[in-house]
């Protein structure tokens, strides 16, 4: 009886591994903290107060390999893109070296401009830089068309582009050595409802696009939503469901 007890307390542990609270938390202030969930792989949440909506968190990735980092999405805003900057350098001792968008939306991409400044290199969708351009936004310094394989040192990093969805540019990022995908904006985590905005996206297309990421990355182990908490391939199967409603 004791054995099968703690059977089921180890199921029902398993069942909530991918939780928020199962995380190691950083807080660096109190609308920026990192979420550890690996030895090289931390998520940045950062807060940011929407009309309507009120504290609104926002998802981002930090990729670490010796005191080298790469940033995947940035806060919303300069500040805040300033505060991790710092931190990751005072505090890890890491250099920023590269940055990657998942799109052209501010909670991806509102403190390039912090990082041009601090001359931190950029890749991302040639679509972002396109409709950047449009809008007058800061611009990433090199586009890629379909996919894109960057070595990290020792490590890889792939950006591809599985199709429209949250928005025109919107793409994905793995990392094999990790098995961890930062899918961002396009994927919901499970506590959501709907697909959120897709003003800038097509609900047609949605539901093939999830289908191609699906089908490209099936042993994800950790699946990053560009809000809430990150979780495992199941965000995928919940996003498809909510597209074909």
């Amino acid at each position: 009886m004791k054995f099968l007890y703690l059977v089921i307390i180890f199921l029902l542990s398993g069942l909530n591994s991918h939780s928020q609270g199962s995380f190691e938390e950083i807080w660096i202030s109190d609308d920026l903290k990192l979420l550890k969930l690996s030895e090289d792989v931390f998520v940045h949440v950062s807060y940011h107060h929407l009309p309507g909506t009120g504290r609104f968190p926002s998802n981002g990735m930090v990729y670490i390999n010796g005191c080298e980092a790469l940033l995947f999405d940035t806060p919303m805003t300069d500040s805040l893109t300033r505060a991790l900057t710092v931190w990751l350098e005072d505090s890890m001792h890491l250099q920023l070296t590269g940055f990657i968008p998942n799109h052209w939306h501010d909670d991806c991409m509102g403190g390039l401009g912090y990082l041009k400044s601090h001359k931190v290199r950029s890749w991302t969708n040639q679509m972002t830089i396109d409709i950047a351009k449009t809008k007058n936004l800061p611009l990433p310094d090199i586009g890629f068309e379909d996919s894109l394989l960057l070595k990290f040192g020792d490590k890889t990093v792939e950006c591809y582009y599985p199709g429209v969805a949250h928005s025109l540019d919107n793409i994905v990022v793995w990392l094999p050595e990790e098995k961890i995908l930062f899918a961002g904006c396009m994927v919901k985590s499970i506590n959501s409802n709907n697909l959120g905005n897709t003003a800038d996206g097509d609900l047609k297309a949605y539901p093939e696009t999830i289908g191609r990421v699906m089908k490209r990355y099936p042993d994800a182990k950790f699946i990053i939503p560009g809000h809430g908490e990150p979780g495992g391939f199941e965000l995928l199967e919940h996003t498809l469901k909510l597209s074909n409603n």
